[in-house]
């Protein structure tokens, strides 16, 4: 008689998992959930920037000693960092059951890697984001237009002193801690394990988002979401926020690659193996 393996209160045996979405989904089109989850991308993905911009000028208008502000005045690179994380774990946690919460070109690629959703998702989530950013940007210059303009917008840029090949691994191995935190706080097998796993899933992303930008933000002022990077390059443009910006997509999509790879085929293709290891002995 077979018996399921117990591994954590969860039995191996009974797990599945689902199916790899299709390349092509043509009833995609016909669905309002299809077009409600574009939407909550880039109403997410506008929001993400509006906060998360006049919180970075807003810290470098505080700080200016040339006008009048203290040097260790304002929120500082530690209140910058909790303004990214803070705001990717609320939006995570609100659109996460409408459009899965990508609110980042990057994340969006690296979940198209491993099959979990379609291209023309992929393709309009990314379109969505993108425009959400550039939109979040315009608003921040619409309301505080001197500021925005005095101080940088906002835009991602290599900081001096390091080299174009530090600012693009930075943004690669920090893109991987944050794809590779999404594909583990989002993996099915853990979420049929653990009930508990996707109200606590945008924590530790928004967590990742919170470190990530601890370690990079003095090197390129930490892009790991090409939206945002664009976003504040097309509403600044000037030319130093131009320079360097093909760092700020090709970083994060091979940091988005490497995860979806690492996960996918090393990671889970391990837990594959082991379950089979289970159901193999599981006949005593």
């Amino acid at each position: 008689m077979g018996k399921d393996i117990e591994v954590g209160g969860f039995a191996a045996k009974d797990y599945h998992d689902p199916p790899p979405t299709p390349l092509i989904d043509p009833e995609e089109f016909g669905k309002w959930s299809f077009y409600r989850a574009i939407i909550a991308e880039f109403i997410a993905t506008l929001l993400f920037l509006y906060i998360t911009v006049l919180t970075v000028i807003g810290y470098k208008s505080q700080s200016d000693t040339l006008k009048g502000g203290d040097q260790c005045g304002g929120v500082g690179i530690l209140g910058i960092a909790w303004a990214f994380g803070g705001m990717i774990f609320v939006l995570v946690y609100c659109t996460a059951g409408i459009s899965g919460g990508h609110i980042n070109p990057a994340v969006t690629f690296g979940l198209f890697l491993a099959r979990k959703v379609s291209l023309p998702r992929a393709i309009l989530y990314i379109a969505a984001q993108s425009l959400g950013a550039i939109c979040g940007c315009g608003l921040v210059k619409l309301f505080q237009s001197a500021l925005y303009t005095n101080y940088g917008g906002g835009a991602n840029g290599l900081a001096d002193g390091y080299s174009k090949g530090t600012g693009l691994a930075a943004e690669i191995i920090g893109t991987f801690v944050l794809v590779y935190t999404v594909f583990s706080a989002t993996d099915p097998k853990r979420n049929a394990r653990d009930s508990h796993v996707p109200v606590l899933a945008p924590l530790p992303i928004g967590f990742a988002v919170f470190m990530v930008h601890l370690a990079t933000i003095p090197i390129t002022g930490t892009g790991i979401n090409p939206a945002r990077s664009l976003g504040a390059a097309v509403i600044y443009n000037n030319e130093k926020a131009w320079d360097d910006h093909w760092i700020f997509w090709v970083g994060p999509f091979i940091g988005a690659a490497i995860a979806a790879l690492y996960h996918q085929y090393i990671l889970r293709a391990g837990a594959a193996k082991a379950l089979g290891s289970f159901r193999s002995s599981s006949n005593i």
